[in-house]
């Protein structure tokens, strides 16, 4: 009925329909589809999107919301991301899934282009850095959050009925916010890498608020969760903000080759803790893990060889992070892993430090295979094909290969989770019913049944198994069926990188490509 009801959109029912069906062919067939788990990955990015929809929106059970955002203080903040099943605009995680997204383009760029997914993956990072744009209304004025967590939590509404509180916080000189200033400016500069090519003038204009950003949170320095308190119980700074300078001046290095960002590293590499923190997660709050293996790769590519001995210290701390992951530190220092060897960090959302685990191996072993090198951990020596291969387990676990055979990558295989905790994929579609749902309706209407959602949250990669491999897929199971954007961000990525190995396995002798093919559909 809301199909006939909206002829324009009868071609994305099909598309994503046609997606479906892959899936569950591919794992019927006992190999996992890369080429389509990075599809879904970057469809499930429409999904999560605020402010007015484009013409090309593929999620046909969305429609626009939030367009009075940052009215009330006199600002423009529409557009941008819902972080998960809720409707607060965060911007320390918002950042984070655009920088993690800009990384994995950077990397990978070739072989998500040949999936046929590249222009998906730069709508999907442009659909961040507009917004941040926005954001950033002034060189010392960045908004750091839009709605309010305790009421939104109250409420269980489709994104279209929102009548929650839209209020806008922001940090400045006198509410000082070094971390979400760091982040923005990371995932700002990392996308102008991306954008260089195609996007020449957005580039420059990404990069200009990049420096003022990464300037201005050096400059008046503090954590952001205490200038905007109602954060602290959703995404507090408990890292601090060191490592988010450390972040953005290697990213900002990286995206202008000047020499001053790479000295502001090297000279706070240990003050800031770049070369002292030895890390086990890498997270949208704990960067040292991913700025380390930044240092690193200047160091293995021989660069700046002047500053050896500080990157060399860097690299020392990253290979701590890659070895604990690999099972291969001492001292009790490993990540923890399930019985079906998952990787595990903690209870809530586990599988958000899974993904971003896989891609920071999945790079790291690129790097040393450019070089012709191995990892030395104190528990044995690996190869880069050693280290892909555990990073691909840690995906295919993601994508079925479990004790329960289930995919947690929403909309992926035979079977998935279908109660995700997620208030617009759990209330019927707006665009098939237009009547206004209101907070306790929502709860007692839809958040109660104990039916499947009636709209698939396709690439959303949930907070998934427990310590022992165990899953309730159910609504208010919020720690294990919630998504976040930064949950997903990290395996385009992967999933890319992984579609080459594919491609190579089936044709070792180069005669033909998986990855023409999936470019020529």
């Amino acid at each position: 009925m809301g199909i006939r009801r909206h002829p324009p959109q009868c071609r994305h029912w099909v598309h994503l329909l046609l997606l479906l069906c892959a899936s569950a062919l591919s794992a019927a067939s006992g190999a996992f589809d890369y080429a389509d788990a990075l599809a879904k990955s970057l469809l499930y990015f429409e999904s999560q999107r605020s402010g007015r929809l484009p013409h090309g929106q593929r999620v046909a059970w969305r429609d626009h919301s939030g367009l009075t955002d940052g009215l009330e203080q006199g600002v423009d903040l529409v557009g941008g991301y819902y972080d998960a099943g809720d409707h607060v605009k965060f911007g320390l995680p918002m950042a984070f899934t655009v920088t993690m997204l800009s990384w994995s383009v950077i990397e990978y760029r070739d072989e998500i282009d040949a999936a046929g997914e590249l222009a998906h993956a730069l709508e999907a990072i442009k659909w961040g850095t507009d917004y941040f744009v926005k954001a950033h209304t002034s060189p010392n004025v960045l908004w750091a959050e839009v709605g309010d967590g305790d009421t939104d939590h109250y409420c269980w509404q489709r994104p279209e009925d929102m009548t929650t509180s839209r209020q806008a916080y922001r940090v400045d000189e006198s509410n000082p916010g070094s971390d979400l200033a760091g982040e923005t400016a990371a995932a700002m500069a990392a996308a102008s890498i991306v954008f260089r090519r195609s996007n020449p003038h957005y580039a420059h204009l990404l990069l200009h608020h990049a420096q003022e950003l990464f300037e201005f949170g050096d400059r008046h320095r503090g954590k952001y969760d205490g200038s905007v308190g109602v954060v602290k119980n959703y995404y507090a700074s408990v890292s601090g903000y060191k490592d988010e300078l450390l972040w953005a001046a290697l990213w900002l290095h990286r995206a202008t080759d000047k020499e001053d960002y790479l000295k502001y590293a090297i000279d706070k590499a240990g003050c800031f803790g770049g070369i002292g923190w030895a890390m086990s997660e890498f997270s949208w709050d704990v960067k040292y893990a991913g700025l380390q293996l930044l240092a690193s790769q200047l160091l293995l590519e021989g660069k700046h060889k002047d500053h050896a001995h500080v990157l060399e210290q860097y690299r020392s701390k990253a290979e701590h992070y890659l070895c604990s992951c690999l099972d291969k530190n001492n001292n009790g220092t490993n990540v923890e892993r399930t019985p079906g060897g998952l990787l595990y960090v903690r209870q809530w959302n586990n599988m958000q430090y899974v993904s971003s685990a896989a891609f920071l191996l999945t790079v790291y072993s690129d790097i040393l295979s450019r070089g012709n090198r191995k990892l030395h951990c104190p528990q044995g020596t690996l190869g880069p094909e050693e280290i892909l291969g555990f990073a691909r387990s840690q995906v295919d676990y993601i994508l079925g290969s479990n004790p329960l055979n289930m995919s947690y990558l929403v909309g992926f295989g035979p079977r998935y989770p279908t109660r995700v905790h997620h208030r617009g994929a759990s209330i019927v579609s707006y665009r098939e019913s237009k009547g206004f749902i209101g907070c306790t309706q929502g709860y007692d209407s839809w958040y109660s049944s104990p039916g499947p959602n009636p709209n698939v949250l396709v690439g959303a990669l949930v907070g998934g198994a427990d310590c022992q491999d165990n899953f309730q897929d159910e609504r208010g199971n919020y720690m294990q069926t919630e998504a976040c954007t930064y949950n997903t961000a990290p395996l385009v990525g992967v999933f890319a990188r992984l579609l080459r190995l594919q491609d190579r396995e089936a044709d070792p002798n180069g005669k033909a490509s998986l990855l023409a093919s999936y470019k020529r559909k």
